[in-house]
């Protein structure tokens, strides 16, 4: 691995994942408040290390690897984290951590054949989605809340919505990778 500020970024967004989740786990004042701002922190790495990358050319084998798996340990970790504290159903946590598998092993399967699965615009949509609706779903019972209308939890309906579309999506704009099968 280069040590370039692109793969530093993803190494820290990785190394977050556990401590987000400890701040569930653990008997901290205030936890889900912790627990939001680092995950809006791994967010911004998410945001930041693409960028710097593509702007830098510091596009590496090693980004194209661990930046998609970090996006899906944090986002699994967070969908994980809320269903068990009871904020977000078995049903859309499954469609968005599926959808995740699926498309991760489509990504192989072009990758074994030469082809790079790049991301799409509905799918950095959902994940921008996915986003905003885990940080406003930590803070739901904040004490500066003013509505009793679940945004969070219908933000995260509305991305497991785009999850299907933009897998259907891959799918079809990538079908000549299975041609042949």
């Amino acid at each position: 691995m280069k040590w370039t500020l692109p793969n530093v970024l993803t190494l820290i967004r990785i190394f977050l994942v556990p401590v987000f989740v400890l701040c569930y786990f653990l008997p901290v004042p205030a936890w889900n408040v912790w627990a939001a701002v680092i995950f809006v922190a791994a967010a911004v790495t998410d945001w930041a290390d693409g960028f710097l990358a593509r702007r830098w050319n510091q596009v590496s084998t090693f980004g194209k690897l661990w930046d998609p798996a970090a996006d899906k340990l944090l986002v699994t970790a967070a969908l994980l984290m809320l269903m068990q504290w009871g904020k977000c159903d078995f049903v859309v946590v499954l469609i968005l951590i599926g959808r995740e598998l699926l498309i991760g092993a489509v990504r192989q399967v072009a990758a074994s054949r030469g082809v790079i699965m790049a991301a799409d615009k509905s799918g950095k949509l959902k994940a921008v989605v996915q986003y905003v609706a885990v940080v406003i779903m930590l803070l739901e019972d904040w004490p500066f809340t003013f509505t009793t209308f679940n945004v969070g939890l219908c933000l995260l309906w509305f991305s497991a919505g785009l999850a299907v579309y933009s897998c259907a999506e891959y799918m079809v704009k990538n079908k000549a990778v299975f041609d042949g099968d």
